[in-house]
Parts: structure tokens; C-alpha cells; sequence
């Protein structure tokens, strides 16, 4: 049975231009069944039919009270949530989110090239890159460290760029553990181009499977 995913890509805040060529990328990534909306309430209906809801640089408070109780619920019996970019920029005022996501955006210099030190190759989102994986992105910078309560996959290497601002531990790509659910957020993906990109495509694509518990579950 093809699996289903729920990509939610409201907006209350930045819209990035690339979010229909996100969502487009998406469908094609897998064998999966994707519902894509922007309506607020989408997510106060049962999700239990969905093997992961995935938040595609949403920004701004996007859930109603219901949808927010909703999702909790949902990853906390064993659901997976996928957080990609600006999802880090979302639901400010939900303490929760904040827990599950692992940390929240801050800022971010200007979107330029330079490289992600792949620290954990033994995980379906990872496993596939080089050590050191050239990228052009906007290299965000998070209010707190996540590392700790997450597992860290790759690093933003800030020698490589302009503008960082954790200094030599900054977490880009990490997964964690809520409840019996799964997250995975990578703070990538911020151009159309990156969605064309065979690395970063196997990369989304392993982070979903992963919170999913599909394929390659065991990474």
C-alpha cells in the first residue's frame, strides 16, 4: 500500500519563492501519496493515515488550538514529522513545537555557497553524502544549540561561508526521538535549485523514510 504524506506549506510569515518547486520535488521523491495544503485546519482531523506530516518551510503561527493538539497527539503515539528550512521559523508561540523540532531559527547571513561536515553517516538522510558536502544555502543560525537533545547529522562548516554565528558547533541536520514519533528537520532547502539537486533530493528523501519508518528505517 503506497505510503501517504501530509506537506503543509502555510505561511503566516517569509514565503520562499520555492515552495511550489518543493512540493513539486516531493511527489517525485518516493512512492508515496502526498496530500499538500495550506489550509490551518488541515491538521485538526485525524492523521493517523499519514506516515509522516512534513512542515515545507512553513513560517509564522500556522495551527489552529486543535491542529497543535492534533499533531502532538499524532507524534507522540508514534507518528513521524519532517521539518525542512523555514519550518524552524514556525510556531513561535507553541512552546511544544519548539521541543519537538529540536531548536528554532534565529537569523542567517546572506545565501551563498560553502560546505555541511557530515558528522553521522550511518543514517538514511546522510549516508549517501561526502564528508564535506558543498552547498548553497542561507546556512541558518538557531536561538540555542540542539546538540544534546538531538542526534546531529551535519554541521554548517562556518570557515566555508560568510556571516555564521554559533561558532565551530553549529547543527544543521539532526533527527530526534518524541514520544514513539520520529522528527527530522534540515535547516537546507531554501532555493528551487536545491530541490533539482540528486544529493539534496536523497537527502530529503532519506529524512522522510526515516520519521516514517520506511525502506531504510534502521539508520
Amino acid at each position: 500500500m503506497t505510503s501517504r504524506l501530509l506537506v503543509h506549506t502555510r505561511t503566516t510569515a517569509y514565503r520562499h519563492d520555492s515552495i511550489p518547486d518543493a512540493v513539486a520535488a516531493v511527489r517525485t521523491l518516493g512512492e508515496f501519496d502526498v496530500e499538500h495544503t495550506e489550509d490551518a485546519e488541515a491538521l485538526e482531523g485525524v492523521l493517523d493515515a499519514y506516515a509522516a506530516v512534513v512542515f515545507l518551510s512553513t513560517s509564522g503561527e500556522v495551527l489552529t488550538r486543535a491542529g497543535r493538539e492534533r499533531l502532538a497527539a499524532y507524534v507522540e503515539s508514534g507518528g513521524g514529522f519532517v521539518g525542512v528550512h523555514a519550518a524552524a521559523c514556525t510556531e513561535y508561540d507553541w512552546p511544544y513545537y519548539g521541543e519537538l523540532l529540536g531548536a528554532r531559527f534565529a537569523r542567517h547571513p546572506d545565501f551563498q555557497p560553502g560546505k555541511a561536515l557530515v558528522e553521522d553517516r550511518d543514517h538514511p538522510a546522510t549516508r549517501h553524502l561526502p564528508a564535506v558536502w558543498n552547498f548553497t544555502d542561507e546556512w541558518y543560525d538557531f536561538r540555542t544549540n540542539p546538540r544534546g537533545a538531538v542526534r546531529v547529522l551535519a554541521c554548517a562548516d562556518e570557515s566555508s561561508y560568510d556571516g555564521g554565528g554559533m561558532g565551530d558547533d553549529h547543527p544543521l541536520v539532526w533527527c530526534r526521538e518524541q514520544g514513539q514519533g520520529r522528527v527530522f528537520y534540515t535547516a537546507l532547502g531554501h532555493s528551487s535549485e536545491a530541490y533539482e539537486d540528486p544529493d539534496f533530493r536523497a537527502h530529503l528523501l532519506g529524512g522522510i523514510n526515516w520519521a516514517a519508518r520506511l525502506g531504510e528505517s534502521a539508520g
